[in-house]
């Protein structure tokens, strides 16, 4: 039956392109996002875990930043205790060389005073962002002799975690202001003289080529010895801390780089699948406007009935 009031066609042909306009619009969506999960409502499955996976990536990028900075304090630190170790090793040196009868240990205590002034300029310079891990004061309400460093971020079935890499900062101090109980200024006291030193104060110059005094040198030998040894523990800690440190860096990037891969797998299109099918729907769209087109023609037809 032909009708004048119902375009059985037209109807169908327009319903045909309003579908393809619609995943045309889809497609054009996706191209121009790069994703085909934009929103809740596209997959809220998919959206669901990939809006936590980017939220976790987040706080791995802090994580990231707090190894950095870590990194950066142990550097320095590690720095500053092997060239404080050099000056340590030329007191000890300076001290082997006063055992010899005879010399002037006046000039030696100067050569010595030098090598002490500058050990506390190092562990004073020691500081990065503010953290200073060799020149202490115990005293303070700020002071935490437990060092922790931010290295990983994790979520599991109960929950967040956050782990820490932890190191003892009272192993490496060399100066400690409340109580001098760093390596260089822990006091010590000669068995003869009676007199309270340490690395960072130890005076020879009164010292003479008698037996007590030889004997009260020698002790003071021992005794920078000593504090060489633990110097010498404190910079392989911190080196062992620093490669652990870059390890855990190394991790974490990986780790990003794969969360990332698996939010894309998630919502990223795939942009030469979405390009085929952006090509295939204009071919419809244009093949639907013709069919609409036929169907509207249709109707003039009636007309040559009455011709």
């Amino acid at each position: 039956m032909t009708s004048i009031n119902t375009n059985r066609a037209a109807m169908t042909a327009l319903q045909s392109l309003n579908v393809t306009n619609g995943r045309l619009e889809d497609v054009q969506q996706r191209i121009s996002t790069g994703l085909r999960v934009a929103s809740a409502s596209d997959n809220a499955a998919y959206w669901s875990i990939a809006t936590t996976m980017k939220s976790d990536n987040s706080s791995l990028s802090t994580v990231q930043d707090a190894l950095g900075l870590g990194s950066a304090t142990v550097d320095v630190t590690y720095t500053a205790i092997n060239t404080a170790i050099e000056s340590t090793k030329a007191i000890k040196d300076k001290l082997v060389a006063a055992r010899q009868s005879g010399v002037d240990k006046v000039k030696i205590q100067a050569e010595i005073t030098a090598r002490q002034s500058q050990l506390r300029s190092i562990a004073d310079s020691a500081s990065f962002s503010g953290e200073n891990w060799l020149a202490v004061d115990s005293s303070l309400a700020s002071y935490n002799p437990a060092k922790s460093i931010v290295s990983s971020f994790a979520r599991g079935p109960s929950g967040i975690t956050i782990q820490t890499i932890n190191f003892n900062g009272d192993a490496a101090k060399l100066y400690d202001d409340n109580d001098q109980s760093g390596i260089l200024d822990l006091e010590d006291t000669t068995t003869n003289g009676g007199v309270t030193y340490s690395v960072a104060t130890l005076d020879i110059s009164t010292l003479t080529d008698s037996a007590n005094d030889t004997a009260d040198l020698e002790q003071m030998i021992t005794w920078v010895d000593n504090a060489l040894g633990s110097m010498t523990t404190a910079a392989a800690n911190l080196g062992a801390l620093k490669n652990s440190i870059d390890n855990q860096t190394s991790f974490v990037k990986t780790l990003m780089e794969a969360v990332q891969r698996g939010v894309g797998t998630l919502v990223d299109a795939d942009m030469t699948e979405e390009s085929t099918k952006l090509q295939a729907l204009q071919v419809q769209q244009q093949l639907g406007v013709q069919a609409l087109s036929i169907a509207n023609q249709n109707s003039q037809t009636i007309l040559s009935l009455f011709k």
